[in-house]
């Protein structure tokens, strides 16, 4: 499990960071979604990637990750899902202005001329 959680981790990354290099500002958007996907899923497998175990500390047990899932790199994830749909939305905002002032979607603003 652990495996397939770097190797989707690595792929995420990696496209978004060749993403974030296009010239394209939308291009450039959906790098930065791939690179917080990424990022999510990396704080997320920190709590421990265990499948049937309880969410909180059971009474009787020692409480280490063998015993429970961490509920705090959960909650992080949420917050940062809802942070980075309210972030997209407003570069999608700027994206377009952006676009009916210039005519181009160019991040460099001249259109990809020289």
């Amino acid at each position: 499990m652990e495996e397939i959680i770097a190797v989707a981790i690595g792929v995420l990354a990696a496209s978004g960071v060749w993403l974030l290099l296009r010239p394209r500002t939308f291009q450039v958007i959906m790098g930065l979604s791939l690179l917080s996907y990424a990022v999510n899923l990396f704080i997320f497998s920190m709590g421990s990637l265990s499948i049937g175990n309880e969410p909180i500390i059971r009474a009787g047990l020692p409480a280490d990750l063998a015993h429970y899932t961490d509920p705090m790199p959960q909650a992080l994830v949420l917050t940062a899902i809802v942070i980075g749909f309210a972030m997209t939305a407003l570069f999608l905002v700027v994206l377009l202005a952006s676009r009916g002032f210039t005519d181009t979607d160019h991040v460099d603003g001249d259109g990809g001329h020289g």
